[in-house]
């Protein structure tokens, strides 16, 4: 019978958590090869409010789910938000904004989208860790760099069997999380949203 670890303690979560957020800090402490990223979606996203157009949002994997959590909280903050592929969502048009997520460079479902969406006439914005060489790139209006790991990179300068605490694009996937927080409290300044108006926009239905 194969032996059970124990448990990790307090001490050891916490280290692992601090291990964590200091992998997710130096993402935001790294040079970009375009402007900020929390620029960039702020500037992008009340632009696109300003000329009453809708925001969309895609990725695959791990990294939609995280598009998916901004989604909802840009329906809090008063904004049409749609995520691709939902029943509800509606066409894109000329005034829309299409947030897409290529963490590695690229991917066909990405530029598929982005294409339509482009030739839509909308605006679509690329989150990528891969802005020089990433094949998603010529799809976008503009691009956002995320200077994270991701599995373009993940086994880069390292071992193939080691065992990393955020293997693969896990660096890039937590900080997008982070990421997208600050486009929130930032949008929330800028649209003149009040703490109590965004929480009123949650659903009851839980």
């Amino acid at each position: 019978m194969a032996k059970q670890e124990p448990p990790p303690n307090t001490s050891t979560s916490a280290a692992f958590a601090a291990q964590i957020c200091h992998h997710l800090t130096a993402v935001f402490a790294a040079p970009t090869s375009t402007p900020p990223p929390l620029t960039i979606l702020v500037d992008e996203i009340s632009a696109a409010d300003r000329r009453s157009g809708k925001i969309f949002v895609y990725g695959v994997g791990r990294e939609g789910l995280m598009l998916k959590a901004l989604c909802m909280r840009l329906f809090h903050l008063g904004l049409s938000a749609h995520c691709v592929f939902d029943m509800t969502t509606p066409p894109i048009t000329s005034p829309d904004l299409l947030i897409a997520s290529a963490g590695p460079g690229g991917f066909s479902t990405v530029e598929a989208i982005c294409g339509v969406a482009r030739s839509g006439g909308a605006r679509v914005v690329l989150l990528t860790g891969q802005p020089e060489s990433g094949s998603s790139v010529k799809y976008a209006s503009v691009v956002a760099h995320i200077p994270a790991q991701t599995m373009a990179d993940d086994r880069v300068g390292g071992s193939e069997s080691g065992r990393a605490l955020l293997p693969m694009g896990s660096v890039y996937e937590g900080a997008m999380f982070v990421l997208f927080e600050m486009v929130v409290y930032g949008l929330g300044e800028v649209l003149g949203r009040s703490p109590e108006e965004i929480r009123a926009r949650h659903t009851n239905l839980e």
